[in-house]
């Protein structure tokens, strides 16, 4: 039986996904160094706040607070025997929004990295980390979550190992890494590593892809990787909304809705299925996203040049796969 994401997929070509998580809190009155996902328990009117504006925005799916949900991450909290309730509450709140809607939703289980490094490199064994991994599903299972969204990882061995403590839960899942070294994720893997390695898994997604990184520009061009390999399952896209800057004792995205519209049609032509955005992305963004993808027609898949032109300068000069990737060729002529 096809899974309510899939059959959605199939009914409307495209997905529009939810925008950040921390950016919108922070709004809020989310302090820097508080942990998101303890707001479950303490402030759910605005977690319920949080989703709501995403699906007013338009999104078809949208990720629970609850990313950095897992026993590692919230023992600097001294809030790691409370795994399992505060990723159900994360859940919980997220269903019932999703179920007083006039249309169909996906809520997905958001479950981040854990935080540590692991062996052979680090200290984190694979069975410590499939449990951690295990843990936070079964809590985000039994609060309703409709799969879980494995996000921002970097290393093969994590993402094996949260595929396998997914699969423990008996949970559909859908995963993204995040490129933003060169081209490459932070522990060296390329766009066609992932695509190979998600291939391999025992347990598969329903759909897998990039989030974060540096900006629209680099993320346009993984996915660009990631249809050179072939895969056979949908890919997800979710770009940061333009580059962060310092601007008076705070963070700020640069990336307009205008800007983010060009991305959401690019990363459709260039063959993502569900599409949404990352740190930065708020309604306002969303909502030209959303726009844009119903309004403009499917073209042809943008080169990078492009890409550059409408979106912005890459932050590196290839997407470091050692020359058998995309690679920007060298401008000829003025800058216009």
């Amino acid at each position: 039986m096809a899974h309510k994401l899939q059959e959605m997929l199939a009914r409307q070509g495209w997905l529009l996904a939810d925008g950040a998580t921390g950016t919108n809190l922070f709004n809020m009155g989310l302090e820097a160094g508080e942990a998101p996902e303890i707001w479950n328990e303490t402030q759910p009117k605005s977690i319920t706040t949080l989703y709501q504006g995403a699906v007013d925005a338009g999104s078809d799916l949208f990720l629970t607070n609850s990313f950095g949900g897992n026993y590692s991450r919230l023992k600097l909290h001294n809030a790691q025997g409370r795994v399992r309730q505060i990723n159900r509450i994360a859940a919980e709140i997220a269903r019932e929004v999703a179920d007083r809607a006039d249309r169909p939703l996906v809520v997905a289980g958001s479950m981040g990295p854990t935080g540590e490094i692991m062996q052979p490199v680090g200290s984190l064994s694979h069975q410590n980390a499939v449990e951690m991994f295990h843990e936070q599903a079964e809590g985000l299972k039994e609060g309703g979550a409709d799969l879980l969204w494995i996000e921002t990882l970097s290393a093969r061995e994590e993402f094996a190992a949260a595929a396998e403590g997914i699969s423990l839960a008996g949970m559909a899942w859908a995963g993204t890494m995040s490129f933003d070294t060169a081209g490459r994720t932070m522990m060296g893997l390329t766009a066609s590593d992932m695509v190979k390695m998600v291939a391999g898994l025992k347990h598969q997604p329903l759909a897998f892809g990039a989030n974060c990184g540096v900006g629209a520009s680099d993320l346009l061009r993984t996915l660009i990787g990631f249809a050179a390999a072939g895969p056979k399952l949908p890919i997800i896209a979710k770009g940061n909304a333009g580059i962060p800057k310092f601007v008076d004792g705070h963070i700020h995205y640069d990336g307009t809705p205008e800007l983010m519209a060009e991305y959401a049609v690019m990363a459709r032509d260039i063959g993502a299925g569900i599409i949404g955005g990352c740190c930065g992305t708020m309604a306002p963004h969303l909502i030209a996203m959303r726009r844009a993808l119903e309004e403009r027609p499917a073209g042809d898949a943008p080169d990078l040049e492009t890409i550059e032109a409408r979106i912005g300068p890459f932050s590196s000069a290839s997407d470091g796969s050692g020359g058998d990737g995309p690679v920007r060729r060298e401008r000829r002529g003025r800058r216009r």
